[in-house]
């Protein structure tokens, strides 16, 4: 901590201690800061602290000590307004709006004195000239807060219609306010279309776009824009939760997630802030965040888990119905604070109807990891199709299950075995149902297929009901899936054997006429599926007599049935089934064209016998083949259906396994939009499933590249970090893990967030450091050294692109070498004394492109590139000379450097110039470039000369039919002061304003030259 000596070593003070975080400790350090500038005895020392502590407590939580050191302030300003000087005289008036905002915020101030200090407020701006805007906006808020739509609505107009003027808010918080008022009074659409240019980033501020962000959540749930409000919640919620004031926009983020099916991640939210229990400073924003934590604990209640443990105030544990309780108690009193001041009820009267508002959206994924201590999802729903429980009726209720169970099982359809289940329970009930033998042993039959490998014992009691019932097929039927499930245990040629019997005994009597075909085939079925066990069980190739055992098994079973199903559902999915085995046996023989046509055939099959849910298996496997074969069409037209023909019944694991893959699959044709919202639903089922730190964190990797893509960085990086906290080199591989950190990286670098985003590359640069190949290793050494520099962490920086530098070199990537030593010529030049440095890097990245040039004699398109960087060096060389010449130097010395400058951009044109049209983009401005250093070398005519040929360079290009100025080369320095370092490759593109736009800029850029050049002659 810097100590006070002088009234500049406190205004550097107040300027460190202002960036740092929101908080109590800022404010303490300005309340320091406030009596040192006493004892400097300077008046407009302690005024400039009293701003200081002004601020600092106004972007708090305690925001309620403002009024005393403002009171101190207009008190210095009645009694010596000369101690002002401007900006703090304007500074005085504008904080004018703070006060009556806080106030209004605080229920012990009287409506009264509200009310007067906004009269004070109206006379002291008329005083100063004032427009009346901005004590409109204030009056609209004190009406807004206390329920009086009519005033309300005239200050609003007023507000509108006066003068923007130096006193109003900044646009982006009038455009807060102003859509605001839009959806409080239910014009969602009107609100989205006022905050639009806050949320397109045109207008921003220290807290915009944070609110508009926050605010905008529910008027598009409500509209229905489910998917912007997603976005606007994870970029929203980046940018608040460092900041300590804004716990009401902290509040409408968790109120989003109650209201989205987002539980989980309300209760990660609330755990972030428990301070914000507490806190009292503001009191308003005390209760907007225990109302929506009211909202929160009674959506838990509703999911039946209002006992779960909850994050809550400090110094107890809670279940969530005690802190529904405890909110809302907190939340009203505070409420009836605020009404009992203002004579109304409407604070009490938002605060209920907030904490009773309902989900808008059932399930909204976000796509962020959630340790999800709840689901909507956890909650048992009914089957549709399930009559009464057992017991709470007999007879006639009963019966109805019994025949609901037969018509499930008989047809195929999901939940057969839980219907059986039903059955056996209203039989074992007081008034249970009389089962007959056969009733008996479809439902052992049923318990035996919900059990799985563990069946068999269960099978076997079915067939010997069966038998009991009279029917011997069907119990040979029951052996042979007893059989089979030896067979799901391991014990396959256990199985075969045991299967042996059945086989052998169901065709006699088939022969015969003793059973039917749906009996006959069971068995055959059972066999054919054991067989199969042996092919999918083959390490290697599969032996030719398994497959051909196996196939011959098929063939026959589809030699029974096939013709024969008519309307048996059953003996249809028999003909399905088959045509799967087929061709999982053709793409084991080395036939993968073949599979895809059985696999679709069999899928078809499923379908057209109305069991869709069936074909999803062999669509998922017809996808994969398809990929194989490299038909993406055909893979994607396969997830789909499978997608689709899943419909409910299919598990969650499944649905993120097929979103996935879709989202692979259109991502790779380019429709990234697309398949981020599969990845999204991928992300969102495997945390359903309860494999999120696995499949989910993997699906949350690829999600985050999608979104990166598209340049959504914000909600990228939200997704990022999410990821990262599960992926691991074991579980993911470490290139995912770099690729994740990579893609950080990025999204924190166009956040503006550099040193988070060094630091997130240089972790995947030293895991890139053990890998075979080096290239990854550079380029993140050198985009780390990029992110250290515009962090202002200089000698850091230095060091990175040294490092990267040495990796360049081994590579033999040139271009990567160069840009890193021209980043280091730019570090050099700001280090005291490094000009002498920084010519001498400059000069190793000329001598680097001489070098490369005579070593690729061979490879013409080799040594286009290495001009285009040479040219490019020249150029950054020419503006490095003409920067480093100091302002405090003789004449001579800035004379000296700028010709040594104009030398550099002079080889720079040549150099462009030999590279024709494809670099005239770049030959202008290094022309243009140039001409400037002649104007200040007092040179009119050779600045006026330069300007005139690149005017003549556009006019040929324009004129040469079919010619087009191509922007690449020589485009882009982003090694120059601010923007670090091209990495290897490069990320060079066309300029943002497109051919043309370039065009018109060097153009005007050339007319202001040539003028400069002519008003210099005249001279």
């Amino acid at each position: 901590m810097s100590e006070i000596t002088d009234f500049d070593s406190l205004r550097r003070a107040m300027a460190e201690n202002g960036e740092q975080p929101e908080g109590p400790a800022r404010n303490a350090r300005a309340e320091q800061l406030l009596a040192e500038a006493e004892r400097l005895g300077i008046p407009l020392a302690v005024i400039e602290a009293l701003g200081h502590q002004l601020k600092v407590y106004n972007y708090s939580s305690e925001k309620a000590k403002m009024f005393v050191p403002f009171a101190r302030l207009l008190r210095m300003w009645d009694e010596r307004p000369e101690d002002f000087d401007a900006y703090e005289t304007h500074t005085l008036h504008w904080v004018f709006k703070w006060m009556s905002a806080g106030m209004l915020d605080q229920p012990h101030v009287p409506l009264a004195s509200v009310e007067k200090w906004l009269g004070e407020m109206e006379h002291r701006y008329r005083l100063a000239g004032h427009s009346e805007r901005a004590v409109r906006s204030a009056e609209f808020s004190v009406a807004a807060h206390v329920g009086d739509v009519e005033r309300a609505e005239r200050a609003f107009a007023a507000w509108l219609a006066a003068d923007r003027d130096a006193m109003a808010d900044c646009h982006a918080c009038e455009l807060h306010g102003q859509g605001w008022w839009q959806a409080e009074r239910g014009r969602d659409a009107e609100a989205l279309e006022v905050w639009a240019p806050v949320l397109e980033g045109e207008y921003t501020c220290a807290h915009e776009p944070h609110t508009v962000l926050a605010s905008s959540l529910l008027p598009l749930l409500r509209l229905g824009r489910a998917e912007e409000a997603r976005a606007h919640h994870l970029r929203g919620f980046r940018l608040v939760r460092p900041m300590e004031s804004m716990r009401g926009a902290y509040a409408d983020h968790v109120e989003f997630c109650a209201l989205t099916g987002n539980e989980a991640r309300g209760l990660e939210l609330l755990a972030e802030r428990p301070a914000y229990f507490t806190d009292e400073g503001h009191p308003r924003s005390r209760m907007e965040f225990l109302s929506v934590t009211v909202l929160l604990m009674d959506r838990l209640a509703e999911l039946g888990l209002g006992g779960q443990r909850v994050p809550g105030p400090a110094g107890r544990e809670w279940t969530a119905a005690a802190l529904a309780d405890h909110a809302r108690v907190q939340a009203l009193a505070l409420a009836a604070r605020f009404d009992e001041r203002n004579g109304t009820r409407h604070v009490s009267e938002r605060a209920r109807a907030r904490m009773a508002r309902r989900p808008l959206v059932e399930r909204l994924p976000l796509g962020v990891r959630t340790a999800r201590p709840v689901s909507a999802g956890a909650v048992p729903k009914p089957s549709a199709q399930a009559p009464a429980a057992a017991g709470e009726s007999g007879g006639p209720q009963s019966a109805a299950l019994l025949a609901e169970a037969r018509r499930l099982s008989e047809t195929l359809q999901p939940h057969a075995v839980e219907a059986w289940a039903r059955v056996a329970e209203a039989a074992a009930g007081p008034e249970g149902l009389e089962l007959g033998a056969r009733d008996l042993a479809e439902i052992a039959d049923h318990e035996a297929i919900g059990l799985g490998p563990e069946g068999a014992g269960r099978f076997e009691e079915a067939a010997r009901l069966y038998e009991r019932a009279g029917d011997p097929g069907e119990a040979l039927a029951a052996r042979a899936r007893a059989a089979y499930v030896r067979a799901l245990a391991g014990e396959v040629d256990e199985a075969l054997a045991a299967v042996a019997g059945p086989y052998d005994r169901v065709l006699s009597l088939y022969a015969d006429g003793g059973t039917q075909v749906p009996q006959a085939a069971g068995v055959l079925m059972a066999r054919a599926r054991i067989l199969m066990r042996h092919v999918h069980g083959a390490e290697g190739p599969v032996p030719d007599g398994v497959l051909t055992a196996a196939e011959a098994a098929v063939r026959e079973l589809l030699a029974l049935v096939e013709g024969r199903a008519g309307d048996d559902v059953r003996l249809a999915a028999r003909v399905a089934e088959g045509h799967a085995m087929l061709a999982e046996l053709a793409v084991r023989s080395g036939e993968p064209e073949g599979g895809v046509e059985l696999f679709a055939r069999a899928a078809g099959e499923f379908v057209a016998a109305g069991l869709p849910w069936f074909a999803v298996e062999y669509e998922a496997r017809l996808a994969g083949l398809a990929h194989q074969l490299d038909d993406m069409a055909e893979a994607e037209r396969a997830l789909r259906a499978a997608l689709e023909h899943g419909g409910p019944y299919l598990e969650a694991v499944g649905r993120a396994q097929l979103h996935l893959q879709l989202a692979e699959v259109v991502g790779g044709r380019g429709e990234d939009a697309e398949a981020a919202e599969h990845a999204l639903e991928a992300a969102h089922w495997a945390d359903e499933a309860g494999v999120g730190p696995t499949f989910g964190a993997w699906a949350r990797h690829q999600l985050g590249g999608y979104l990166v893509r598209q340049g959504r960085w914000a909600e990228a990086a939200e997704v990022l970090e999410s990821a990262l906290a599960d992926l691991s080199a074991d579980t993911h591989g470490d290139g995912a893990v770099v690729q994740t950190q990579w893609w950080l990286g990025d999204c924190l670098s166009e956040l503006g967030e550099h040193r988070d985003a060094a630091e997130r590359r240089l972790q995947a640069a030293e895991t890139a450091r053990h890998w075979p190949e080096q290239h990854d290793h550079a380029t993140l050494a050198h985009l780390a050294a990029e992110s250290l520099g515009q962090a202002g962490l200089h000698a850091d920086a230095d060091r990175a692109y040294a490092r990267a530098g040495a990796l360049w070199r081994e590579l033999g990537n040139v271009h990567g070498l160069v840009r890193s030593l021209r980043a280091r010529a730019w570090l050099a030049l700001r280090a005291e004394g490094g000009a002498e440095a920084a010519r001498d890097l400059m000069a190793s990245a000329l001598e680097e492109c001489a070098d490369a040039f005579d070593a690729a004699r061979d490879d013409d398109e080799v040594r286009r590139r290495i001009v285009v960087e040479l040219g490019d060096t020249h150029r950054q060389f020419g503006d490095l000379l003409a920067r480093s010449a100091a302002e405090d130097a003789d004449d001579d010395a800035i004379r000296a450097a700028l010709d040594e400058a104009l030398s550099q951009m002079s080889e720079a044109v040549a150099v462009f110039v030999a590279l024709g049209d494809s670099a005239l983009h770049a030959r202008t401005g290094a022309e243009l470039a140039a001409g400037w250093l002649e104007s200040d070398l007092g040179r009119p005519a050779e600045a006026a000369a330069r300007a005139r040929a690149v005017l003549r360079s556009y006019a040929d290009a324009q004129s040469r039919a079919g010619s087009g100025a191509d922007a690449e080369a020589g485009h882009g320095r982003l090694d120059e002061p601010g923007e670090h370092g091209e990495y290897g490759g490069g990320r060079r593109g066309r300029s943002p304003q497109g051919d043309d736009g370039t065009a018109r800029a060097r153009r005007a850029e050339a007319e202001q030259l040539l003028q400069v050049a002519e008003e210099q002659k005249d001279r």
